[in-house]
Parts: C-alpha cells; structure tokens; sequence
C-alpha cells in the first residue's frame, strides 16, 4: 500500500489551535494542544490553522473550516482527516511519532509500549548533548558529509554512541576527542531479490549514510526509498562502475 502522508512535526506553541466538542475525545485532543504549549480556542479564531473537531455530526464543521484554509482532525473519521495524530512516544527532545493512517490507533499504541520498553531515558540527554556539541563538531569536521558519516559510526550498534545504550550523553564529548577523521569510501550492493527486507542491516547503513547513489536501471523503487531522501542518484548501466565522487558512494547492481 502506498504512503499518502508525509510525517511532519508542527510547533504549535503559543499558536491557537481550535478544538470543537465535548466529552472525552475533545478533551483528549485540548489535553494534547496545552501539551504541546498550543492555545485551545473556538471555530471563530481566524488565526488557527489546525482544527481537532470532536462533534457527534462534524461533516459540516470540518467544511467550513477546510474551505478557510484550516487543517482538519475528526478523531475516528479518517475520511475527514487532513491530518491524523501519531501515537507518541516522549524522550525529549526525541520524539518517536507511529501512525497507521488512521487504520488502527490502538496498534499505533500497541507499538508505541513495546518501543517503551527498548528506547532508554537516556536517549533524551544524548540529544541534547549532541545538539550543544554542534559547533564543535563543525569545527572537527568541516565537511558536512564528513561529519555526516563520523556521527553515523558513532551512533551504529556497539559504537560510542550507540543511542540504545545508557549513558551516551556523558560520552559525546570523549568522542569528539578521540573520534578518527571519518574514511570516504565506496561500497558495492549486489542484490538477491527485489525485496529490500532481504537487505543486510549493515547494507541498510550503507543506504542510509550514502551521499550518492548508483544504481543499475532495473533496481526496484523499494529499495531505492531505503537511502536518505537527500542523496544524489545516478543510473548507471549493467556492469558500468559508479562515477568517482566525494563522500560514501553506494553502487546497486541486480544479483
């Protein structure tokens, strides 16, 4: 099934958010505007630009808010929805967001408790501490995709970073210190099926650090999608090597 959304997160502090209904489902969705330090206001706040509607019939609400340019949320109804909400998982200022489409909140929840019990508390402090070591690691790596590609050994299972072990924020600052100048490289994909979930995790690394991609024509678009959205592509034909360039350079040739 295709994707039809695209995940964003929306800073809505300080900012009205409308919140139509009453009873527990509109009080769920004010409980989640103050949370995220929104204002709760009515349908005649001509400022708004997100809408929670909790109404018995919300057919004719969530019109006229769409038609002034308001994005719209009618829990239960995904047919109605502009947008849906994501089942929240709080390390902050990580946040792990799981949506279904609105297919099933309770598997988005079911997901969200497993993923509890796997994400220590720790990964909130580490990202701070990375945010507050983002100059100096400018300055230890001037290069952006350098510094790319050091930060994504350090945080790969087992490195120094590794966000799924304790402790990682007291650790980021012996890293800076000791941390190798980070080795461009090209590697090369033969793929054995078409389904990237045959792919090896540390083939799935390789994809999501690359700063080019070259691909043989017939490479399936599924595993394309597994590199970062921000990496150059390059068709190449069968057999034909990738063209030399600087950074991770990923070469992917059916098997």
């Amino acid at each position: 099934m295709p994707i039809d959304s695209l995940p964003l997160f929306h800073r809505i502090a300080g900012r009205p958010v409308i919140v139509l209904g009453e009873g527990e489902a509109a009080e769920a969705k004010r409980r989640l505007v103050e949370r995220a330090g929104g204002t709760v206001c009515g349908e005649d706040e001509g400022d708004a630009r997100l809408a929670f509607v909790a109404l018995a019939a919300p057919e004719d609400a969530a019109a006229r808010l769409r038609a002034r340019g308001v994005l719209v949320n009618v829990p239960d109804r995904p047919e109605l929805c502009d947008f849906t909400v994501p089942s929240l998982l709080d390390r902050a200022p990580v946040l792990v967001a799981i949506g279904t489409g609105g297919a099933s909140a309770g598997l988005a929840k079911a997901l969200r408790l497993r993923l509890e019990a796997l994400l220590p508390l720790s990964l909130g402090p580490l990202a701070a501490a990375l945010g507050g070591a983002r100059e100096a690691m400018r300055r230890r790596w001037p290069d952006a995709g350098e510094r790319r590609r050091a930060l994504d050994a350090a945080l790969t299972e087992g490195g120094p970073l590794d966000p799924l072990a304790e402790g990682g924020a007291e650790r980021v600052d012996d890293w800076l210190r000791g941390a190798s100048q980070a080795v461009e490289q090209a590697v090369e994909i033969v793929l054995t099926s078409d389904h990237f979930e045959d792919l090896t995790l540390r083939q799935l690394r390789w994809l999501g650090s690359a700063d080019l991609i070259a691909h043989e024509p017939d490479v399936p678009a599924a595993i394309l999608d597994r590199a970062r959205a921000d990496a150059a592509r390059i068709a190449i034909g069968a057999g034909e090597g990738a063209p030399a360039a600087p950074g991770l350079v990923v070469t992917l040739r059916r098997g």
